[in-house]
């Protein structure tokens, strides 16, 4: 089986212009760039939120649009900024998936909320009463009931605090390690992309500017649009 879980070719949309990156199996991709760099708008892509305009994307050698919508976002799952749950109760949430897929088995919904480091007796709380950090990582576990083989997360922890930070980015580490997924973050903290990537993308204006492994990429940038930016400078 080839190394290669996605293969973004000559992609462009109304805010994307000419992408081009591949993405290996095991990945932990980190996407850094100023603000409307287009960073959330290629990771919409690789769900299909968006389609392209005009060029190719690859998940697993073949054409996402061969896949259903439904199968697509089975194995490649997202976490949003702000944490879109359903109404109800959190086992209602997590097992929403599994159900809607034919997939539950028992004791399910307790492996993942001890996965996320959330107490059992959540599970029959309602999502209303959940403090901000609480309802990202019960939208981390919905994500994970589908056993997806990619995460792709808009930072998924800009609005929390420290302590609740450094536990999602353990269990991020985790999953990587001992679960292999594959995942592509968008982080505006560049402390959090050195920490976490093993490849850095970083874009600016629609386009991929640099790629490379994360120490390489942020030690010895190639552009003076990285330089400054990481620099913290205006370009």
């Amino acid at each position: 089986m080839s190394d290669v879980i996605f293969e973004i070719n000559n992609v462009c949309t109304d805010w994307l212009e000419d992408i081009r990156l591949q993405v290996n199996y095991n990945d932990f991709v980190t996407l850094i760039g100023p603000s409307g760099a287009g960073k959330s708008s290629l990771l919409y892509l690789l769900n299909r939120l968006k389609d392209p305009n005009q060029g190719m994307i690859y998940y697993r050698s073949q054409s996402i649009l061969d896949y259903s919508i439904q199968q697509l976002r089975k194995e490649v799952g997202m976490v949003f900024q702000q944490a879109n749950l359903f109404p109800g109760t959190v086992r209602e949430n997590l097992l929403y998936g599994p159900i809607y897929h034919n997939e539950y088995e028992n004791g399910l919904e307790e492996r993942l909320i001890e996965m996320v480091q959330l107490p059992k007796d959540y599970l029959v709380r309602n999502v209303e009463d959940l403090s901000g950090g609480e309802r990202q990582r019960v939208a981390f576990a919905r994500t994970l009931a589908n056993n997806p083989n990619v995460l792709l997360l808009d930072e998924p922890t800009s609005a929390l605090d420290l302590r609740t930070i450094q536990s999602i980015e353990g269990m991020l580490m985790q999953l990587v390690k001992e679960q292999n997924k594959t995942i592509l973050m968008v982080t505006h903290d560049l402390s959090q992309a050195r920490r976490l990537g093993t490849k850095t993308v970083f874009m600016s204006g629609g386009r991929v500017v640099e790629v490379n492994d994360t120490t390489s990429l942020f030690s010895s940038p190639q552009t003076k649009l990285l330089r400054h930016f990481i620099k913290g400078e205006p370009n």
